[in-house]
């Protein structure tokens, strides 16, 4: 411990970890010096309306299309603030297979995200570009003029079906975030996650 009772009248424990630990959020400074920190982001990028997209069915290594975002519906994806990917990758965490060759999303996929001018956008995995790239094409394509934050590593996301999602996300800094989700449903009024 850092503190303990005996000396310090309390205990604290020294935590030391990577700001890319757990479910994180990467700004567009993460890859570029000049650009965007997350505290010099408006608050209200980290609050919105968010779709969750079901890519479940896609084996390792295929890419993430346009198909999948126009079976959650293409208006609903235009409408919404945040895209979240749901891969099921979440379930491999702690295993050697998370950090194989996950789902991830093509240039058509990634230009819709741009031009409908989403607040951000979320995955189950450890990045938005193939493990084994480390030129992080996407990342850089996102970022280099884009004020859209990145969050990897999410964990225990599914899509609703026939619902109105409100994913409202606040971060600390880079480090593991904290999700206040509330759903809207046709027969259950509202609750929340």
């Amino acid at each position: 411990p850092a503190n303990t009772y005996e000396k310090d009248g309390f205990r604290e424990t020294l935590l030391s970890l990577y700001s890319h630990t757990g479910t994180h959020v990467d700004p567009p400074a993460h890859l570029f010096a000049d650009r965007t920190t997350l505290d010099a982001l408006p608050i209200e990028q980290f609050a919105g309306k968010a779709l969750v997209i079901d890519c479940t069915r896609l084996a390792e290594g295929e890419a993430i299309h346009m198909n999948e975002l126009e079976q959650a519906g293409i208006e609903k994806a235009e409408a919404a603030d945040f895209l979240l990917f749901h891969l099921g990758w979440d379930k491999r965490w702690g295993t050697d297979s998370y950090f194989g060759d996950y789902p991830c999303i093509d240039d058509e996929v990634l230009r819709f995200i741009l031009s409908t001018g989403k607040k951000g956008i979320g995955f189950d995995v450890i990045g938005m570009d193939p493990i084994s790239d480390t030129n992080l094409p996407r990342h850089k394509k996102l970022f280099y003029e884009h004020d859209v934050i990145n969050i990897e590593n999410i964990g225990g996301v599914s899509p609703i079906s026939d619902a109105a999602l409100d994913e409202n996300i606040t971060p600390w800094n880079k480090v593991p975030i904290y999700r206040h989700v509330t759903t809207k449903t046709k027969d259950k009024g509202e609750y929340i996650k």
